[in-house]
């Protein structure tokens, strides 16, 4: 059974950091497209980084450019998203979310990715 499992949300105050994982199990697929997404409350859920680990190729959302980094670690099964210099703006529930086997890169659609983890509350506090 593939299962996404998120960790290492909490609350921060505003300009510190947090990094989110991301461990994936059950998978059979060497490479894959992986995302993280986020949906603050009142708002439309926001992708917010991807990456295809097969060449690490990233792109971000504009609202986390040059503040958040995500990364991955294949003999780990595991994608992180580094988040540095939060907002309060950044607070919302983040999910990751998995394209098994398919490759990715800037424009990707969103309804190509078939499973997510259960999600993980940060929230940044002014």
């Amino acid at each position: 059974q593939v299962q996404l499992v998120e960790s290492g949300g909490g609350s921060v105050q505003a300009g510190g950091s947090l990094r989110l994982s991301c461990a994936a199990s059950g998978v059979t697929y060497s490479t894959s497209c992986m995302g993280w997404f986020r949906r603050a409350q009142g708002k439309e859920r926001e992708r917010v980084a991807l990456i295809y680990t097969g060449t690490s190729n990233r792109d971000y959302a504009d609202s986390v450019k040059g503040r958040f980094t995500i990364s991955q670690d294949n003999a780990k099964n595991a994608v992180y998203l580094q988040m540095n210099s939060l907002k309060p703006e950044d607070t919302a529930m983040y999910y990751c979310a998995a394209d098994w086997g398919a490759y990715c890169t800037l424009g990707y659609p969103n309804n190509q990715f078939q499973y997510w983890g259960q999600g993980i509350l940060v929230t940044v506090s002014s």
